[in-house]
């Protein structure tokens, strides 16, 4: 019974937040996954390195894809420059794949902390 309410209550929230709030809190639990794995580097952390970088790879595939697309209502320049940070996500999460090292990791999570933020407005 608990597990149901609880699924109407995530899927009621999920439906009445706004955009900019979901995408600040998808970039949160990023960067926590992949600070999980940084602080747990080499132990047993419940998140791998690959599962971490796979997670942010895909959200970051996905809000590229969304802001460079012509529908966006955002500005040019605000457009091109998510998309490049887009591109450097993907290249910098392919670097750390091929190069594991938990100080890597640290470009990726501030990243994802700060956008969060704006979106936030804080």
């Amino acid at each position: 019974m608990h597990n149901l309410a609880n699924a109407a209550y995530q899927q009621t929230t999920q439906s009445t937040v706004n955009p900019r709030e979901l995408e600040a809190t998808l970039l949160l639990k990023a960067a926590a996954r992949l600070q999980a794995v940084k602080d747990d580097w080499g132990g047993d952390s419940p998140v791998t390195l690959d599962e971490a970088l796979s997670y942010n790879r895909r959200l970051w595939t996905i809000l590229a894809t969304s802001v460079t697309s012509n529908d966006n209502p955002l500005p040019i320049e605000i457009k091109q420059n998510l998309g490049s940070l887009g591109a450097f996500i993907l290249k910098h999460t392919l670097d750390v794949m091929t190069n594991p090292s938990p100080d890597r990791l640290t470009t990726l999570i501030q990243i994802n902390r700060n956008i969060a933020q704006g979106l936030r407005g804080t």
